[in-house]
């Protein structure tokens, strides 16, 4: 996968729950891929008052690899939500600091040396940062689970209280 050739650290992080959740956006799955040619799941806000905020380490373009010891490798979207719903008060994530970032670099960097649609990876042209895609998908873990609104370009997120 993308990650193989990316020379990034890794860091376990450790957050308790408490009143605010984790505080943390996420999106991708091999259903649907945050980042064309990568499935995995990555971190895409940091809410001010969630325990990730507070920690300080967990940052939006990190790539989670693991939560609680189980790997997000090659996981839908849902199955990693709930992961997080039923991860307790004590989090355990194991994750790729800088991942999004390097890997939109190092396609570009592809693109630049060998020409547009030339490298590795997803033919899709899903672009998360456009909303012209048509795609409007994220979880907000730690408190909310985000349900689906990507009926056209533009659409935007519902959410629903799930906490336990």
């Amino acid at each position: 996968m993308a990650e193989a050739s990316l020379e990034l650290e890794e860091l376990e992080i450790v957050l308790e729950r408490g009143n605010h959740g984790l505080g943390f956006n996420i999106r991708g799955g091999v259903d649907i891929p945050y980042v064309q040619g990568d499935s995995g799941i990555f971190v895409t806000k940091i809410r001010e008052d969630g325990a990730a905020f507070l920690d300080g380490r967990l940052r939006e373009g990190d790539k989670i690899l693991e939560i609680n010891g189980f790997s997000l490798d090659r996981v839908t979207h849902n199955e990693a939500v709930q992961h997080f719903v039923n991860a307790g008060e004590t989090v355990t994530l194991r994750v790729l600091q800088g991942a999004e970032e390097a890997i939109l670099q190092r396609r570009e960097n592809e693109e630049s040396e060998n020409g547009p649609n030339q490298s590795s990876g997803s033919s899709s042209n899903i672009n998360p940062s456009d909303s012209s895609s048509g795609l409007g998908l994220a979880t907000i873990v730690g408190g909310s689970l985000a349900l689906i609104a990507a009926l056209a370009a533009g659409a935007y997120f519902i959410h629903r209280n799930m906490r336990k």
